[in-house]
């Protein structure tokens, strides 16, 4: 579903990835571990199409990014901290990502917001809402198109530990459904509990654990 093959990455003339070789397999959950630093956000964002100035190859539904496709059709992803306008609220700032494609309507924003617990939230202005509550607009937006793969960097960020079971159970019920997921996490057992393979990123080098 995702395969890459010998990515490098030079950025302000420093090396961020070196020699990236890896395959996340169709409904698989693939784990990235590192230091702040090491390279995983940047490689996330490479797959995603935002940077393209990489060399290698990197496949997404077996199409070459920058070559077939700038940008991956029929993915959900979250990357570093979630920007929202502050003072619509959570449901209208749903509202407008999703008619930049027009694939969902109400009911499925809805659907997103109740999955991810922010559905009684949902009018409150984002400007409002809490850190925890921010990361879970950040994934309702990721999962409301009901997209085939999810790239989720650090997603568990500001859930206490309530919202971060019920992401956990959110991310094995997507899994069953065949969905592709590649994540990154600090806590180990987010990793151990969720991930059918794991790698670390350190210094921008892969080695599979």
């Amino acid at each position: 579903m995702i395969e890459i093959q010998h990515v490098y990455l030079q950025y302000h003339k420093q090396e961020i990835l070196h020699d990236i070789t890896f395959i996340a397999n169709k409904g698989d959950i693939t784990g990235l571990i590192g230091t702040n630093g090491s390279g995983k956000t940047m490689l996330m964002k490479c797959i995603c199409g935002f940077h393209n100035t990489f060399t290698g190859k990197i496949f997404v539904q077996g199409k070459e990014i920058g070559k077939d496709i700038d940008f991956p059709e029929n993915m959900g992803f979250i990357i570093e901290t979630p920007g929202f306008l502050p003072y619509y609220s959570g449901y209208k700032n749903l509202l407008m990502l999703a008619k930049l494609k027009n694939k969902i309507g109400k009911d499925e924003i809805e659907q997103a917001l109740q999955a991810t617990g922010l559905y009684q939230d949902r009018n409150k202005l984002v400007k409002k809402y809490s850190l925890g509550m921010r990361q879970r607009l950040g994934l309702a937006q990721a999962f409301m198109e009901n997209p085939e793969i999810l790239i989720l960097d650090e997603p568990f960020n500001g859930l206490d530990r309530e919202g971060t079971q019920q992401m956990r159970s959110l991310l094995l019920n997507y899994k069953k459904e065949g969905k592709t997921i590649l994540f990154t996490s600090h806590n180990r057992e987010d990793i151990d509990i969720l991930c059918d393979q794991v790698y670390e990123i350190e210094n921008g080098q892969l080695q599979s654990l």
